[in-house]
């Protein structure tokens, strides 16, 4: 019955799991077992579990209706499409984040100012993301044009630096919509008895594939196909001989560096939520670990660890706003990158 320990918030599987007095299994025969649970004893030829232990092992556990997947265990697929705790979960905030920015533009989409804690909290969200990460990572600077006083062409032309100082704004809905995301994922870890889907490679895979999306396609919005690939070795004024040498192994090494920033992206949010959830496990650990010694040390470690992750829960409270800001962040940074000429 290995196969029912989960990694508690790390990995994802096809059931919840919640304390035991709230669900609990009461089959009354071995038929009435899902199927998966007990065929790996069939296949293996080994000692078939009674009914009450297959009870014991899975109270506590929601397992999610799968009419669409043949599941293998209890985080594993044999056929077809599982549906997952982590799917669950993003579809919830996916559906959470629709209804609370439905209702915001509504309220805005008159030009009446914010009102309310609420529109208040987000616009400020919003308005940072614009101006503090979307055009300062993406504008093309243009320092000219600031000295024309007077002339009858100023209006027309600030109005073009203007337009040109906003450049960014078109990938505010896009960044908007990584950080609010990448957010609730991690505020999700938060949540008894829920789990983080930024835990998880494929989720931080998939969101550093909308990037890297958004960067070629933008790119080739930009400068054309081929445009978009000759923009990735910088201008050099090389001798012929030399640029038929260089330009083709640069060319090579900035591509591969391409597919390694954002691979990067993708680890090194993954990395800094699973480390946060690891030390609360390790710390709480310590309790079960000091349960077979006496009552005064287990309480003194109980005491200590229940402090002690309650200080680690509000640094990862921090570390959730902090890493969405640096993956929104990093993915204007490459937006930003491949709409300029190097």
């Amino acid at each position: 019955m290995s196969d029912h320990n989960p990694i508690y918030h790390l990995k994802d599987a096809y059931f919840f799991e919640v304390p035991k007095p709230f669900w609990s299994r009461d089959w009354q025969t071995l038929d009435e077992v899902p199927e998966f649970l007990r065929r790996p004893y069939d296949e293996a030829g080994e000692p078939m579990p009674t009914v009450e232990e297959f009870n014991e092992a899975m109270s506590g556990k929601v397992l999610i209706p799968q009419p669409f997947a043949d599941l293998d265990s209890l985080y594993a697929v044999r056929t077809g499409l599982g549906i997952s705790k982590y799917m669950i979960l993003e579809l919830l905030l996916a559906a959470i984040l629709y209804l609370i920015f439905t209702r915001l533009a509504g309220q805005l989409s008159s030009g009446a100012p914010a009102k309310g804690r609420l529109a208040n909290l987000f616009e400020a969200f919003i308005l940072f993301i614009r101006d503090q990460i979307a055009r300062p990572a993406i504008d093309a600077h243009d320092d000219h044009g600031h000295d024309d006083h007077g002339h009858g062409d100023s209006h027309s032309h600030h109005g073009a630096a203007a337009l040109a100082a906003h450049e960014g704004d078109r990938f505010v809905p896009l960044l908007l919509t990584l950080f609010f995301f990448v957010l609730g994922c991690n505020l999700l870890g938060m949540v008894p008895w829920a789990g983080s889907p930024t835990a998880s490679f494929s989720v931080t895979l998939a969101l550093a594939g909308v990037t890297f999306g958004t960067v070629v396609v933008a790119g080739m919005m930009q400068f054309g196909p081929l445009g978009f690939f000759a923009n990735q070795v910088p201008s050099m004024d090389l001798p012929l001989p030399l640029a038929i040498v260089l330009k083709p192994m640069i060319f090579a090494i900035e591509m591969l560096g391409l597919c390694i920033k954002h691979l990067i992206l993708a680890v090194r949010l993954l990395a800094n939520m699973v480390a946060g959830h690891l030390v609360l496990l390790g710390i709480m650990g310590l309790i079960s670990a000091a349960a077979s010694y006496s009552f005064g040390l287990w309480a003194t470690v109980t005491g200590i660890s229940v402090v002690s992750s309650t200080l680690f829960s509000v640094l990862e409270l921090f570390v959730a706003f902090l890493q969405a800001y640096i993956f929104t962040f990093l993915s204007a940074l490459f937006i930003g990158a491949s709409v300029h000429q190097h």
